[in-house]
């Protein structure tokens, strides 16, 4: 897998880099400024780019809004932000420029290497991957009168669970019922979002998607 970052943090940067690297993951470049970051990712056109929000020259969304006009570009281009803030209108912009492989983690909130290994293999691969700080903050950009206003308050749990990137199996753990119950959710969750069964998409990430965009 090969992978382009984007962090100004020189500590971050050499860290990730060299996190990325002990799990056979190749940066093929590292970038500190928005101009570079895009450079580099359509010349590159890697597996993964991870990318910081804010990075010169301004400092405010200049790295978050250099992944969507990638992703304009190279529609199938996976995208994990990881940020110590949560931009809510580049964020649900971000969600809503291609069909999946976007992870958006905080920073603060990243304990795990190998927890953050896995995630980064999953939105290579075309998930969706939130964190539920990052949910809660775009579920407050819900309207009323959508497709999610049908579903049950079990079903949105399950639903918000799911844009966390968690399987049926973590989800039943969570919700301390079992694997049968959230299947039977989801498979409504998919009903109720129009969602119907199509080999070329994958329903769990469009769900998220609905449910995210209100």
């Amino acid at each position: 897998m090969r992978a382009v970052v984007g962090e100004d943090n020189a500590l971050l940067r050499d860290g990730l880099t060299r996190i990325l690297t002990a799990y056979d993951i190749d940066v093929v470049q590292a970038v500190d400024n928005a101009p570079a970051l895009s450079r580099a990712l359509l010349t590159e056109r890697p597996d993964i780019a991870i990318v910081d929000v804010r990075m010169p020259p301004t400092f405010t969304d200049d790295g978050l809004r250099v992944a969507i006009e990638a992703r304009a570009q190279l529609p199938d281009l996976p995208v994990l932000v990881l940020s110590q803030y949560v931009e809510q209108l580049y964020a649900q912009e971000l969600l809503d420029s291609g069909s999946g492989g976007v992870g958006y983690l905080l920073k603060d909130r990243v304990s795990d290497v190998a927890g953050f290994i896995d995630t980064v293999r999953r939105v290579a691969a075309g998930g969706t991957v939130l964190d539920p700080d990052v949910v809660r903050h775009l579920l407050t950009r819900q309207r009323a009168g959508t497709p999610v206003d049908r579903l049950t308050a079990r079903e949105r749990e399950v639903l918000e669970l799911m844009a966390q990137g968690r399987s049926n199996a973590a989800i039943a753990g969570a919700l301390f019922v079992t694997e049968r119950s959230v299947s039977k959710h989801t498979n409504s969750i998919f009903t109720k979002l129009d969602l119907p069964i199509d080999a070329d998409d994958n329903r769990r990430v469009l769900a998220v998607l609905t449910y995210l965009r209100g």
